[in-house]
This record gives structure tokens, sequence and C-alpha cells, in this order.
């Protein structure tokens, strides 16, 4: 049986909007992460401290590697920590992530490891297997 944190985990799945190098956006370039989201779809802080070694993500380029990590707050935000670096100054932070929604449509913004600010739309949310 699962425990109540547990049936707030989701599988959120973000694609690079439009921008000036990408007119079209890109279902190439993005993320995909597990993380607690409470009714409203923010990340549920309380559910995450319980199960922060299930709330995992992935970062997928085209034509790169993929890199595999975990979500992780820090500074009264959240953050994409990658496994592979290992230095908290490789990890990517959105912006505002702390009272976003993730909901399908919406947007959000991601300072990626190059210092960017990218962002990505919110294409899917689903329940976990």
């Amino acid at each position: 049986m699962m425990t109540k944190a547990e049936t707030l985990l989701r599988r959120v799945r973000l694609e690079l909007a439009r921008d000036h190098e990408f007119p079209n956006g890109s279902s190439e370039r993005g993320y995909e992460f597990i993380a607690p989201l409470d009714s409203r779809g923010r990340i549920d802080l309380a559910a995450w401290k319980t199960l922060r070694d299930r709330c995992r993500v992935r970062r997928f380029w085209a034509h790169e590697r993929d890199e595999v990590g975990h979500i992780v707050h820090k500074r009264g935000t959240w953050a994409f920590h990658y496994d592979i670096h290992g230095d908290p100054n490789h990890d990517e932070t959105g912006f505002r992530l702390d009272a976003h929604t993730f909901v399908p449509s919406e947007y959000v913004s991601i300072k990626e490891q190059d210092g960017v600010l990218r962002t990505f739309r919110v294409v899917s949310v689903r329940e976990i297997d």
C-alpha cells in the first residue's frame, strides 16, 4: 500500500518552448522529472522530504548524452542536481519553481548550467505506475 506522500508522485515532462533559436520549440530538448505535486500542481515540500530519493530528473538534449540527477530544494526554490557533476555550481535552478504550478500548457523557466534562462512548456503530468 502506498503512503499518502507516494500518492502525490507525478512524472512531469517539460519541452523547450519557442525562442529565437527554436521558433517552433523542440520536443528533443527538455526534462522529465518525478516529484510529489499537491492538488494545485505545486511541488509538495513535506512530501519531497520523505521521498527525496525517488525525486529524479533526466535532462534530454538532442545530440547530447542524457544527464540524470535529483530534484533538490535550496535557497527557497527547486533545482536539478546532476549526479555526474556532484558540484552544486552545476545545478540548474528553476525560476520561482516554489510557486509554479505544473499543469499541461503552463510555462516554466530554468537557468541551465551555461547560465542561460530558457523557457519550457509543461507537456504532460502523469501518475507514477
